[in-house]
């Protein structure tokens, strides 16, 4: 009579699955903080750069003026100064913490692009700086033209969106700062207080400190 094994059939695709995650959350956490980090960077640097050129007439002569992306509008910068603190502080919680501080990253990358992106065409600033320079509230800059500055700013507020939607896809299985985890979240176990040996030397000083005999077998 032929006996049938029951003996469980080994899954090696399943013990795979674990360490192939871990290495997924870790690219997608440099993934983040890579195009957090430039994209803030990116945007803060186009934004002190010149975006707009004109000219202004100034007792029949022409003022030639510019206009910086902070003259233009000062949100690009503001919001990437935000996403630059929400990309920090993404490690710093967990659970429905993090969820909503990605969503303030991924926010301020999305106002960080919309607005620069108004301001590509914008002429407002120079305007404004016509009429100090030439006296009169009613002048308008003329000869206006606009360098790819705006572009690069958009650029970075696309990079800081991208920050922020991997945080909110991946976040929940990144670490979090200061926490005692290792690389895949859990606990970190820990060391067995090993018991002291009474032979030695320090120890049987301590013994006779107590009053105890270190010589007396027990």
């Amino acid at each position: 009579m032929e006996y049938v094994s029951a003996a469980p059939v080994p899954q090696p695709r399943a013990e795979a699955a674990a360490p192939s995650a871990r290495g997924g959350g870790r690219r997608t956490l440099a993934a983040a903080l890579l195009a957090g980090a430039v994209g803030a960077a990116v945007v803060l640097m186009a934004s002190g750069q010149t975006w707009a050129h004109g000219s202004a007439a100034v007792g029949g002569g022409a003022l030639p003026l510019k206009a910086s992306g902070g003259d233009i509008t000062g949100v690009p910068s503001a919001l990437a100064i935000v996403g630059l603190a929400a990309l920090v502080a993404v490690f710093a919680v967990r659970g429905a913490g993090r969820v909503l501080v990605a969503g303030l990253l991924t926010l301020s990358g999305a106002g960080a692009a919309a607005s620069a992106w108004l301001g590509v065409k914008d002429s407002a600033a120079l305007d404004e700086k016509a009429a100090k320079a030439s006296g009169d509230a009613a002048a308008t800059v003329t000869a206006v033209t606009h360098t790819g500055w705006p572009y690069v700013a958009v650029v970075g507020g696309v990079l800081l969106l991208l920050a922020g939607l991997l945080a909110l896809r991946f976040g929940k299985a990144w670490p979090a700062m200061g926490g005692r985890y290792e690389r895949d979240g859990t606990p970190r176990p820990r060391k067995a207080r090993t018991a002291p040996d009474p032979e030695r030397p320090e120890e049987l000083w301590k013994a006779l400190d107590r009053g105890e005999d270190p010589t007396r077998e027990s």
